[in-house]
This record gives C-alpha cells, sequence and structure tokens, in this order.
C-alpha cells in the first residue's frame, strides 16, 4: 500500500468544516482595515488629509512636511489596531507580491524606547532587492531598488503589520515592477479619454478607468495537494489520468457549495471586507473542486492591487480550512482551466460610463465613439494583447474547451453589429437633414432598445463587449491584471489621442460640423477593423483558416507571443505614451522568457524525478507480483500454464514496454534540456525549452497515464484525479 497517498486519503475523511462567526454585518466591516477618507479625517489634519485627496485626483504630489504630518496620523491609527510593523507592500516582476517588515520599534538610549513612522519611511525605502527579477536594468551585486507610496492606493493592515501600496523602481528610475506602468497608462487614458468626452459633455474633468476581474480557483484538501510532488512545486499535475466521471454531467457548475468550501468561502470574504475588497459573487465553476469569486467594479489601479492582495489572502485563509488554492490556468489535463476575465470600462468624474448607452441620440453617439475607438485599438494592437496574457501556464488553457483561442477577436454580438453595419453606410463628407435625422432616430437612437434584450454570449471570444464594458476573457488566472490592463489602457489611449485629431483636423480644414466629423471618422474605423470582429465558434477548424485570411495573428505559444512586445510599433506606443522606455521594454522581454524557460526546466526535472523514482518502481514491483504470479500458476498448471497466465503475461510485456518509452524519452528530454541550457541568448533558449524540450512532456505521461490503468490501485504512489477533484 502507498503509504503517503492513502494516509493523505484517510486524513481528509475527518475534515469537518470550520465554523465561522459573524457579529456583524458585511458593510459594518468593510474597509475597517483601510486608511479610508473615513480614517483620514479622523487622524490627519486638514491640509494633510486635503493633500493625499489632491493627489488622487489630479496627481499633485505630497511634500515631504505633509508627508511626516499623514505618517504620523497612520502610525496612530495602525498602533490603535494592534500594529507592531510596517511594510512597503509592491509588486515586483516575480508574478507575485513582496513585503520586509520594520518594527515601529525604535530605541533612543538610556534604556527608553518609542514608536516611531516618519514622512521618510512613508515615502520611500530602499529595500535589499537585487535578486528581483531586473532584465539586465540593473548588477545583480547592486542591492539599489527604491519603494515609493502610491497614495492613490490606500494603505491597510493585516494581521499586525501596516501595508503601505508602493511602486518598485531602479536606482536610475525605471520601472521594476506591475504598478508603475499602469499607473502611466491609466493617466495616459485619462488624458484622451477626458479630451473626447469633452465633445459631448464639457464638464467631464476625468475619465477614470475601471475593472472588475473574476477570480477562478481549485480548491484542494492540503494533504492531497502534499502527496503530488507535482502540484507542491510546479501548481499543475504532469501526470494523472483523467477519471471515469469528470465534468461531463455538469452537474458542479452552479450547483450547492459544500460545506468545507463554504466555510472557507466566509472566511475569505470577512478578511476581504476588512481591507475593502468588495467582493460580490461566489459560485462553483464548471470543473469538480472548481470555484469563482467577483467583486464590485473599482477604479483600475486599485483593483488590480485588490486582486494580487486577494490571492494572498487566499492562500492564508485556506491554510486555516486545511486547503490548498490552486491558481494554475490548468492544473488538472482534460478538466476545465482557470482564467481571471477582465471586465473594463472608463467612467467620468460626472458619473457616466462612456461604455453604456443613454437616453439620447447624443449620448449614444458618446457610447459609439468609445466603442468604435476601443474595437479599433484591439485591431491595431491584437497581437500585442495576445503577449500580455502569454505564460507557460495559460499556454496550456488558450484554445481548450472553456477559454478563448490564441486568435485575438473581439465579439459584439449580432445587434450591434446590425448597427455598425448601418453606420458603415453613411456617406463621406456631410451629412443631408434627412441622412442625420435617419441615422439618430432609426440607428443611434435605438441601441439601447437593442442592448437591453441583448443576450448574446460567446465563451470562445477572446476580448467581447458584455452590454456596458468590454471583456478581456483570455486573461489567465495566474496573471497580475496590471499587465493587460497596462496594454489595454495605453492602447485605447494611442487610439483615442488619434481620434480627436483626426476630428478636429475634419471641423478645421474641412468646416465640417462636429457630428458630421464624428461620424464620418467612426465610419472609417468601423470598414478598418472589421476583420477584428467575430461572432462564430472560437475554437472551429474553420475560424483559423479564415483568421489567418484575415491577417489575425495566431501565436500559441509564449516564446511567439512574446516577440510582439518589443516591436518597432510597440516600442513607439509605449515611449509616445510615456508608460515605458526602450529600457524598460526589453527588460520585461527578457524576464518573461527566462520565466518560460525557467518553467519549463522545472517542470522537466519533477516529472523525469517522479517518473522514474515514483511510477518506474511501482511498475517494477507490481510487474514482479505477476511475475510470481505466473510462476506460480507453472508450478501448478505445469505445461498448460500459459492458458491461464495469458492475461498475466500480457500484462507484464505492456509494463515493460510502457517502462522502456518512459525511460528513453526522460534520456532524450535530458539532452534536449541540456543543450537548450548551454543557449545564451534568452529568446533562443526559450524557443527551444518550447519546441525541443516541451513535446517530450506529453509523451511521458502518457505512458505514465498508461500505467496508472495497469498497476494495482493499491500500489499507486499519486493521488489519483478522483481523489484530488471528488474528495470533498
Amino acid at each position: 500500500m502507498s503509504t503517503l497517498r492513502f494516509q493523505a486519503l484517510k486524513e481528509t475523511l475527518n475534515r469537518k468544516p470550520v465554523k465561522i462567526k459573524e457579529t456583524k454585518r458585511r458593510s459594518e466591516l468593510f474597509g475597517n482595515n483601510v486608511f479610508n477618507e473615513t480614517v483620514m479625517r479622523q487622524f490627519l489634519t486638514k491640509e494633510a488629509y486635503q493633500n493625499i485627496i489632491d493627489a488622487n485626483k489630479s496627481g499633485l504630489k505630497i511634500s515631504r512636511v505633509v508627508a511626516d504630518h499623514i505618517s504620523t496620523g497612520m502610525k496612530e491609527w495602525a498602533i490603535s489596531k494592534g500594529v507592531t510593523h510596517y511594510t512597503h507592500w509592491f509588486q515586483p516582476l516575480t508574478g507575485s507580491t513582496a513585503e520586509k517588515h520594520d518594527a515601529f520599534f525604535e530605541t533612543i538610549g538610556d534604556g527608553l524606547a518609542i514608536e516611531k513612522f516618519g514622512g521618510t519611511q512613508l515615502v520611500q525605502q530602499e529595500p535589499d532587492a537585487s535578486s528581483f527579477p531586473h532584465g539586465g536594468i540593473r548588477n545583480t551585486f547592486e542591492a539599489r531598488g527604491y519603494t515609493a507610496w502610491d497614495p492613490t492606493s490606500p494603505a491597510f493592515i493585516y494581521g499586525t503589520t501596516l501595508c503601505i501600496p508602493t511602486v518598485y523602481v531602479s536606482y536610475t528610475g525605471e520601472a521594476l515592477d506591475f504598478k508603475t506602468p499602469l499607473l502611466r497608462a491609466l493617466q495616459s487614458v485619462d488624458n484622451a479619454a477626458t479630451a473626447v468626452a469633452k465633445y459631448f459633455d464639457k464638464n467631464v474633468s476625468k475619465v477614470t478607468a475601471t475593472l472588475g476581474w473574476e477570480q477562478e480557483y481549485f480548491l484542494i484538501d492540503s494533504a492531497l495537494f502534499a502527496s503530488r510532488p507535482d502540484l507542491q512545486l510546479s501548481g499543475r499535475t504532469l501526470l494523472g489520468h483523467s477519471p471515469a466521471k469528470g465534468q461531463q454531467l455538469d452537474d458542479h457548475y452552479f450547483g450547492s457549495i459544500p460545506s468545507r468550501v463554504l466555510s472557507f468561502m466566509r472566511d475569505l470574504e470577512i478578511e476581504c471586507m476588512l481591507l475593502g475588497i468588495p467582493v460580490k459573487t461566489r459560485h462553483n465553476e464548471v470543473a469538480p473542486n472548481q470555484f469563482e469569486l467577483a467583486p464590485i467594479f473599482e477604479e483600475c489601479n486599485l483593483a488590480v492591487d485588490h486582486n494580487s492582495l486577494l490571492m494572498d489572502l487566499m492562500d492564508k485563509v485556506a491554510e486555516r480550512h486545511n486547503f490548498k488554492v490552486l491558481f494554475h490556468e490548468k492544473p488538472f489535463k482534460g478538466i476545465n482551466g482557470s482564467g481571471k476575465h477582465n471586465n473594463w470600462s472608463l467612467a467620468t468624474d460626472t458619473g457616466v460610463n462612456l461604455l453604456s448607452p443613454g437616453s439620447t441620440p447624443m449620448k449614444n453617439l458618446q457610447f459609439l465613439t468609445f466603442f468604435i475607438n476601443t474595437i479599433m485599438a484591439v485591431h491595431d494592437n491584437e497581437e500585442l494583447l495576445r503577449a500580455t496574457i502569454a505564460s507557460a501556464s495559460n499556454d496550456h488553457r488558450l484554445g481548450a474547451n472553456e477559454a478563448p483561442p490564441a486568435i485575438i477577436s473581439a465579439f459584439i454580438g449580432s445587434q450591434l453589429t446590425a448597427v455598425l453595419d448601418e453606420l458603415e453606410k453613411v456617406t463621406d463628407g456631410k451629412l443631408s437633414p434627412q441622412e442625420k435625422t435617419d441615422l439618430k432616430l432609426n440607428v443611434v437612437g435605438k441601441i439601447p432598445e437593442i442592448l437591453l434584450d441583448n443576450t448574446d454570449r460567446n465563451r470562445t471570444s477572446p476580448f467581447a463587449f458584455t452590454g456596458n464594458k468590454f471583456e478581456f476573457r483570455a486573461v489567465g488566472s495566474t496573471a497580475n491584471c496590471a499587465n493587460p490592463m497596462t496594454v489595454l489602457n495605453a492602447i485605447v489611449a494611442k487610439q483615442l489621442t488619434e481620434f480627436k485629431k483626426s476630428v478636429d483636423k475634419l471641423v478645421k480644414d474641412d468646416k465640417m460640423k462636429k457630428d458630421d466629423a464624428i461620424f464620418n471618422i467612426l465610419r472609417d474605423y468601423i470598414k478598418k477593423s472589421k476583420k477584428i470582429r467575430f461572432e462564430g465558434d472560437g475554437y472551429a477548424e474553420a475560424w483559423q483558416v479564415e483568421a489567418k485570411k484575415r491577417g489575425l495573428s495566431n501565436n500559441k505559444t509564449t516564446p511567439g507571443a512574446l516577440k510582439a512586445q518589443i516591436s518597432k510599433k510597440t516600442i513607439a506606443l509605449y515611449e509616445e505614451l510615456g508608460v515605458m522606455n526602450k529600457r524598460e521594454i526589453e527588460a520585461r522581454y527578457e524576464i518573461q522568457l527566462e520565466d518560460y524557460s525557467m518553467r519549463i526546466q522545472i517542470e522537466g526535472r519533477i516529472l523525469g524525478d517522479i517518473a522514474r523514482n515514483h511510477v518506474i518502481p511501482t511498475a517494477i514491483r507490481y510487474q514482479n507480483i505477476l511475475i510470481k504470479n505466473v510462476r506460480g500458476l507453472k508450478e501448478i498448471f505445469m505445461d498448460d500454464f500459459e492458458k491461464h497466465s495469458k492475461e498475466q503475461i500480457q500484462i507484464i510485456k505492456e509494463i515493460s514496454e510502457h517502462i522502456e518509452h518512459i525511460n528513453a524519452d526522460i534520456t532524450q528530454m535530458i539532452d534536449a534540456r541540456k543543450k537548450a541550457n548551454l543557449i545564451e541568448d534568452a529568446e533562443k533558449r526559450a524557443f527551444a525549452y518550447c519546441d525541443d524540450v516541451k513535446p517530450y512532456f506529453e509523451e511521458i505521461r502518457y505512458h505514465c497515464d498508461k500505467l496508472e490503468l495497469l498497476v494495482d490501485d493499491e500500489l499507486w504512489p499519486l493521488t489519483k484525479y478522483r481523489e484530488l477533484l471528488f474528495t470533498k
């Protein structure tokens, strides 16, 4: 009997739901551990409070004198809640969060001590962070990297630590994190969208990008997780035969939430409330043991911070419930993977969602302007958008039966397609009074009615319009939302800037009325961007052929997809908007290539270890049992034994064949890996791992999974899919 596997299964049988007490309403808990406006009014001077508000609204800098006042108030608030330490909480290019805790406690001599936290500690720190990915921006022997306070994202308390959201930059000022480029992109889209929104409402002075993410994840009992070295080290099962029952019956989706899981969800939601994360929706997802959590929309930067914080939080809360959270996009072969749909929109400071139709033709023209410009931005930058979702883990999910394909396309539904078709017919130049009336009454004016009962949905679309927002469905569950949001906001900012230039030129040079100019430019965009729109089945082979005819990219692997990040077009875009300079862009490219190679390298090592040290020895042990059985049959049946041992002999042969294939494939995989490791160029090495090393994974897995079906269940060392996915 395989001790570890069966001990783990036995342990799970005794699990009981953790009792969760809720003594207050969620609304009363919300933001209790956040240094929000209510708390600031209480603990800050009027001047300090106003400085933070101005910094958030207008981007004004906070002076060191005011920072001292803010830090004092922040410290007093934190200490009143039992806090002993503070940290600059940032998001390096590892894909996770980072923090170094320092105590408020300081000695002042004569055996005395005080709690100290000044403006300098609030505004800036210098972490010893030379080991974080930097893509050549910094020398590894120089630890000069700085974290700087981001006042647009409020400080919060977790446990006994005051966490201060910060950006992370090098000594020379280059961004070494996800947050810095995002903040720059958000500023760009604010400027560009505000300028266009003023065509329709002069009172608009700020446009905010909003984000609502949907976090999908698996929950596995911690004991079962510990029995699988592949899950522990790579986040996914590198081996494992599909169970007889998987998700075929769709009986898990939206079903009754298991008791232990519900306790975990309630505990997590309480923690989220305290930290101001506005989680709203929870439910079972399609795959067994898969779930989803979604919040109310927030300002994009804050939403990104909240998602990163949530992922940390989920791990910690799961421990209390003897669960392990799996964020990997495809932890189980043949079972639906996990995404993180990014729902994006733009909102004005006058309270208008720019991607939501209104009650008048003018408001609907505003909607069409931002709607069509977004589609145009996706059309012009589809390869770059694909690059933002590229990772070794998301490669397993894209194009599978629950995720969009690697081809980026936009789905808008049949009703809006009809609207754009009508607008495409608009004649060049000035509209006649009759044309203008027909257009406003029959096309533009009816948009709210069209969308009111718009039930079109397309799960195969990577970028879909869903009523009042665009849903970027192809983002992976492990991803930091900042990366796709940086690109999406940047390309929309660039597109809106170009749109305004074109409209203003027609108004000035051709003496065209503003509405006529807008209609003419939009009509042109509809024609130009038509190839990016697709309403059909993204999984169909016909779409692959059609997309190629249209000239759309189909970069199915990460090394191929990432190349768009360093194209001349991308560098020009980022530098024009001030989002990133060439050095920052190239550094990120190198970091992502290295990350890809290392992840494939690690998976190859794990697979070779499990196959040779767990699977093969177990198969041989079972084979020896069969050989002993055949020998016994020979003693009993003598010359007639072959008739009675035919099946056993066949299994012995099959086991030998599978062992032979596994050993041969592992040897070849190791040789391919050694060759890849000798390649100095990061791009070439990544392609070598993708094309020469990774293909062996499926071959090795195939033969190991066949052995799982042949070997006695009592001997098999690895916890099986049926146990991982159906043990509650």
